[in-house]
C-alpha cells in the first residue's frame, strides 16, 4: 500500500453502524418464525448433493471474560461443565448425522469458542472419536482450532494433533501489559512464544495470529512493537480485527475508553504497510496471509469465500454447525442453536433439535450474497463475470447500487473501469461502507445492532 494519508473528513463521513457480512442477510435477520419444520424440507434437499461439509463446534466455556470479547461465552472455573456440554453435542451430532448424506465429505473442522483447550485433553480425544465415528473426512481435510495460550498444555495440543487438527489459531490480541491490564486479559509475551514453540513442535501445518487494534492504551508505536514480535514468531496468517464496540450487547465493554476512528485507522494503515513489506498479502477486511498460502492463491484465483468464519478456500461447502449459539449455513438456509446453555440443553432433554431461529435466502438474497461475497474477496466487480455467474445482467439489476457508486468514486474509495469497478487502497479501510450499498436491508436497521465500521 503506498502512503496513506487519513482525511479525518472522510473517516467522519464513513463512521457509521454496518456488518461484518461473515452472512448475507446479516444474523439480526434471522427468526423464532422459522422453525426446524420448515427448515426439514431444505436440509433434506440439501443432502440429496454430495457437496462439501464444513462442520464447527462451537465450545463456550472459559475461566475469565476479557472486556472486549464479543463471542458468546460461559464463563466458569467450574471444570465439570465441559463433560455435560460434550454429553449434549453428543446427543446433537447423533441427531444431525441421521440426516446428512453419508457420501458427503468432511473437507473443513473448525473448533471455536469460547476457549476449545477448556476442555480436558481427554475430552478432546473424546470429542474426536465422536466426530470421527459419525462423519466421512476428506484426504485433505483442513482442521482449524482456535487456543487461548493460558491454560495450554503439550498435552492440548497433542490430543488436537491426534484427532486431525493442523490449523491453529492463537489468540493474543497484544503484547503490550498496559493493553491486556485495560481489557483484563493478562498474557505475557514469554508465554505466547512458548505455547508457538508447542505448535510448531506439534506439528500444525499452520499457525494464525490473531491481533485487535482499536483498545484502550494502544498507539502506533505501542502497536508497532506488538507487531515486530509477532512477525519474529513467523505465523502463516495473522487476523487483525478492528475492535468492535457493542456495549448495549456486551456489558463488560462498558468499562473500555475506546480509540477515536482516526486513530484506529492510523494503526490499520501501520498494520497494512508492515506486513505487505513481510511478504503477507491483504487478502481482505482482517485477514493477511503470506503470498505462498492457501489464501493468497485463492484471492489470485478469485476462489476465496467469505463465511462465519472469515475467509475461507473451501468455496461450496455447506457449514454444519454443533453447540450453543452456533450457525448452520446452506445455499438456501442459515439456522442458529439457542444461544444459552439452559435452552440448548432443555431441546436436547426433551428430544427435539436445538435450532431456536433461522433464515430461508430469497432468490434476491442469493444474488446480493453472492455480490457481496466476491465484493470482499475479489477487492473489485467485472459486471460481466457477475452476470453469468449470477445468470442476471449485473448493471441492468443494480443499477441503483451502482449509481450509488458515484460518491464512494468521488471520495476515492472506488475506481471504475471498462470492466466494473476496482476498490482502491483507501476503499480497502472501509470495505464494509462498500459492501453496504449491495444490503437490501440496511434502510430497516436499527443503529445499535452493528459496531462502527471504522
Amino acid at each position: 500500500m503506498a502512503k496513506l494519508e487519513v482525511d479525518l473528513g472522510l473517516v467522519a463521513k464513513y463512521n457509521q453502524p454496518g456488518p461484518r457480512y461473515t452472512s448475507y442477510p446479516t444474523a439480526p435477520h434471522f427468526s423464532e418464525a422459522v422453525t426446524w419444520p420448515l427448515l426439514l424440507d431444505l436440509v433434506r434437499a440439501n443432502n440429496q448433493t454430495e457437496r462439501e461439509l464444513s462442520l464447527y463446534f462451537h465450545l463456550p466455556f472459559c475461566q475469565s471474560l476479557c472486556w472486549f470479547c464479543g463471542c458468546t461465552t460461559v464463563i466458569t472455573h467450574d471444570q465439570g461443565k465441559s463433560a455435560i456440554y460434550l454429553g449434549y453435542l453428543k446427543k446433537e451430532v447423533e441427531r444431525m448425522a441421521a440426516l446428512l448424506n453419508p457420501r458427503r465429505p468432511v473437507g473443513q473442522l473448525h473448533f471455536g469458542g469460547g476457549t476449545p483447550n477448556f476442555l480436558l485433553p481427554d475430552e478432546i480425544r473424546a470429542l474426536g472419536d465422536l466426530i470421527h465415528s459419525r462423519f466421512h473426512f476428506a484426504p485433505d481435510l483442513e482442521a482449524g482450532v482456535e487456543i487461548d495460550p493460558r491454560g495450554m498444555t503439550r498435552d492440548h495440543l497433542q490430543a488436537l494433533r491426534q484427532i486431525g487438527f493442523n490449523r491453529t489459531s492463537m489468540g493474543v490480541q497484544d503484547n503490550n501489559p498496559d493493553v491486556q491490564k485495560a481489557v483484563h486479559r493478562l498474557q505475557p509475551k514469554e508465554l505466547s512464544e512458548q505455547v508457538v514453540h508447542w505448535v510448531r513442535e506439534a506439528g500444525f501445518h499452520s499457525l494464525n495470529i490473531d491481533l485487535i487494534y482499536g483498545l484502550p492504551n494502544q498507539t502506533v508505536d505501542s502497536f508497532e512493537k506488538t507487531l515486530d514480535e509477532v512477525l519474529r514468531w513467523e505465523p502463516d496468517r495473522l487476523a487483525i480485527f478492528n475492535y468492535a464496540h457493542v456495549p448495549w450487547m456486551k456489558r463488560a465493554q462498558r468499562v473500555l475508553k475506546i480509540l477515536p476512528p482516526a486513530a484506529k485507522l492510523q494503526l490499520l494503515k501501520l498494520t497494512i504497510e508492515k506486513l505487505t513489506s513481510q511478504g503477507y498479502a491483504y487478502i481482505g477486511m482482517d485477514h493477511f496471509a503470506r503470498e505462498t498460502d492457501e489464501l493468497a492463491a485463492a484471492q489470485r484465483m478469485k476462489t476465496l469465500q467469505r463465511n462465519f468464519q472469515g475467509y475461507s478456500t473451501h468455496g461450496g461447502a455447506d457449514i454444519y454447525a454443533f453447540g450453543m449459539s452456533s450457525i448452520s449455513q446452506t445455499d438456501t438456509a442459515y439456522w442458529q442453536n439457542h444461544k444459552d446453555l439452559p435452552g440448548y440443553y432443555a431441546a436436547l432433554d426433551a428430544n427435539q433439535p436445538p435450532q431456536h431461529k433461522g433464515y430461508i435466502l430469497t432468490p434476491d438474497d442469493k444474488i446480493r450474497r453472492q455480490t457481496i461475497m466476491r465484493l470482499m474477496c475479489d477487492l473489485e466487480l467485472d459486471y460481466a463475470a457477475m452476470s453469468r455467474r449470477l445468470e442476471v445482467n449485473f448493471a441492468d439489476y443494480f443499477a441503483f447500487e451502482l449509481a450509488s457508486l458515484a460518491e464512494l468514486e468521488a471520495d476515492g474509495l472506488v475506481r471504475r473501469t471498462g470492466a466494473g469497478f476496482l476498490v482502491t487502497d483507501v476503499g480497502r479501510l472501509l470495505i464494509r461502507n462498500i459492501a453496504m450499498r449491495f444490503d437490501a436491508y440496511l434502510p430497516k436497521e436499527t443503529e445499535r445492532r452493528f459496531s462502527q465500521t471504522i
